[in-house]
């Protein structure tokens, strides 16, 4: 498309060294095979609610500079609602993002792997069990920040998007994430690219597709994109994000089936995006009466039936919203509750804020 023209890529990253042993499970793919793990919701709905502005086109990857203690808070706040993982503030984090606004590409390497610390900050002190990091990674049309990634398509050769995708995601593995988190990616021709270029870098990987009607947002049947992710090493969950709840419903129990792989599954709240209007608009269904699985508790529940292992929230999804799939993971698995209560309770109220992109 016409704006990938500036940032087009010259030439495909070197060749990668030779992948490492992944026959033997990461620490990561050991806990999920020990049980479910709850994910956290969308950052940026959480940065959004604290009042900060997130129109920039680095959406909270700026956060990452002008203010990364709130990135921390935002993290924790999920934590105390019960999530186990927290996915890193740098999903629209580029080079080329970063030269934009002019940061040089040392200074954005910093920004990219401290992405990963702020993360492991917001985990430290915390009770309970192990809290783990998975870095975001989001596909080549969020960084263009036009809505491209819901479309696909760019209009780049595969060399030209893994030589974009390989540098961002050598930066994020050497900062040590537990996983890297390749999520909300539009197209089967860019997921083959990232799988591509994620060979030998050490880090285990899932694989989420945003979705609609049963097909990528490119229009591919979900069942050609999850097979993907079937015999490859590197991909410890494969699943979907940044959908309906109701598609979500549809699609792990697919994802499950061809891919053979645990399933990752955090859908949006269910309101719709007017773009004319700029806003949010209409009644959440995560949990909402009236759904397929109405209650929020037997969703989840209907998720991890289904082959689900990593569960959470995306766009408008904030910590009551994780609080509440929390408890349908402790429901369904006779476990005690993850959710801090007391003051933690209090802090990861969520609020209506929040805007477009409110993914992380």
């Amino acid at each position: 498309m016409d704006q990938a023209g500036a940032d087009r890529p010259a030439a495909p990253a070197p060749a990668a060294p030779p992948p490492p042993d992944l026959a033997a499970p990461s620490d990561f793919a050991a806990a999920l095979a020990a049980g479910p793990l709850v994910l956290d919701g969308g950052l940026s709905e959480r940065l959004a609610s604290a009042g900060f502005d997130l129109t920039d086109a680095l959406w909270s990857a700026r956060l990452l500079a002008d203010a990364p203690e709130a990135v921390v808070a935002a993290h924790r706040a999920y934590f105390e609602a019960g999530a186990r993982v927290a996915i890193t503030a740098s999903y629209q984090a580029s080079f080329a993002g970063f030269a934009r606004r002019g940061v040089g590409r040392a200074a954005a390497a910093r920004l990219m792997a401290g992405s990963v610390a702020l993360a492991r900050e917001a985990a430290r002190g915390l009770p309970g069990p192990r809290r783990w990091v998975a870095a975001s990674v989001g596909p080549y049309g969020a960084v263009l920040a036009d809505g491209s990634e819901y479309r696909g398509r760019y209009g780049l050769t595969p060399a030209e998007l893994e030589a974009f995708h390989r540098p961002r995601l050598e930066v994020l593995a050497a900062a040590g994430p537990d996983v890297l988190a390749l999520e909300t990616v539009p197209d089967v021709d860019e997921a083959r690219v990232l799988l591509r270029a994620v060979r030998g870098l050490g880090v285990p990987v899932w694989l989420s597709f945003a979705a609609a009607d049963g097909r990528t947002r490119a229009g591919q049947p979900l069942a050609e994109a999850f097979a993907l992710a079937a015999g490859v090493d590197e991909v410890v969950a494969v699943g979907v994000n940044c959908c309906a709840p109701e598609e979500a419903d549809r699609a792990v129990a697919l994802a499950a089936r061809v891919s053979g792989k645990p399933v990752v599954v955090y859908p949006n709240s269910g309101e719709g995006w007017d773009a004319a209007a700029g806003e949010w608009c209409g009644e959440p269904t995560f949990g909402a009466a009236g759904s397929p699985r109405a209650d929020g508790r037997a969703r989840v529940a209907g998720w991890l039936a289904d082959g689900a292992r990593l569960v959470g929230g995306c766009c408008r999804v904030g910590p009551a919203g994780i609080r509440a799939v929390a408890a349908g993971v402790a429901a369904a698995t006779g476990e005690q509750d993850g959710g801090e209560q007391g003051a933690g309770e209090q802090h990861s109220r969520e609020h209506g804020a929040g805007g477009k992109g409110t993914r992380r």
